[in-house]
């Protein structure tokens, strides 16, 4: 099974290429949470996650998910990683390893995928440009290819492919709580009413739920606690009628299968 989470496709392609390939089956992450999150392997069965790096950490709700939910094996458990990050991945591994132990599991695989940028939250980061942006869904699409069938399917252990960057303690620690306590979430989204024309894709594409509206209606962010910051709201929105404090201005936008 391949439980995945993604705000703007990035690891949504990647959950279901690996999915293809391995004829695993495919669990979106946010679906499941609404379940009784109780899971039992059959004998050989794999163990899959696919999910994006916010700041430099596993995102909030797939945390929450580890915490919460619960796995039936009765032998050891082939369990790997697949990673999206826009950069550097920081240890944000490490930090996932800790959240899967108390299940008994451990890591026998991780890999990062360095994907086309859309977080835009901080004022030095934009999308990539279309060049970049290309070239790293090409390059991705490689290594992924390799990640599976010479590690995957080859049932291959101790692999890590990870791209740390710089000084990975401190950004998955002290910036990365920062990142957490203050930038994951909703208070800051606004919608130009000038612009907006009701057409409810916001609402639609929030993997949370956490926007009231649909089609019709101007989005209104619930302030409930749920927002992960994915920016999946902004990027969709086909009139950039949506913001970010300040930070989004002028700024491009992005989700995978974007034209």
């Amino acid at each position: 099974m391949i439980f995945y989470f993604s705000g703007t496709g990035n690891s949504r392609w990647a959950a279901k290429y690996v999915a293809e390939a391995t004829a695993d089956r495919l669990l979106y992450i946010p679906d499941e949470m609404r379940g009784n999150m109780i899971y039992t392997l059959q004998a050989g069965e794999r163990i899959g996650f696919v999910i994006p790096v916010h700041g430099w950490r596993p995102p909030v709700l797939v945390r929450n998910f580890l915490s919460k939910c619960q796995f039936v094996a009765t032998g050891p458990v082939y369990t790997y990683l697949v990673y999206t990050a826009g950069d550097s991945i920081g240890k944000a591994t490490e930090i996932f390893e800790a959240d899967l132990a108390p299940h008994g599991l451990t890591l026998s695989a991780a890999l990062s995928l360095i994907m086309p940028e859309s977080y835009v939250g901080l004022p030095f980061m934009d999308v990539d440009k279309p060049a970049k942006e290309l070239a790293k869904k090409q390059r991705a699409a490689t290594e992924l290819k390799l990640f599976v069938t010479d590690t995957i399917l080859a049932g291959a252990t101790g692999v890590r492919q990870l791209v740390r960057g710089p000084l990975p303690a401190l950004f998955s620690g002290l910036i990365g709580g920062f990142f957490t306590r203050h930038l994951i979430t909703d208070k800051r989204f606004h919608v130009d009413s000038d612009r907006c024309t009701h057409c409810g894709l916001c609402a639609s594409v929030c993997p949370v739920h956490d926007i009231s509206g649909g089609k019709g209606l101007e989005p209104v962010w619930k302030h409930q606690g749920n927002c992960l910051t994915c920016f999946a709201c902004y990027h969709h929105c086909p009139v950039h009628a949506i913001e970010f404090g300040r930070q989004t201005q002028h700024k491009g936008q992005y989700y995978y299968n974007k034209k």
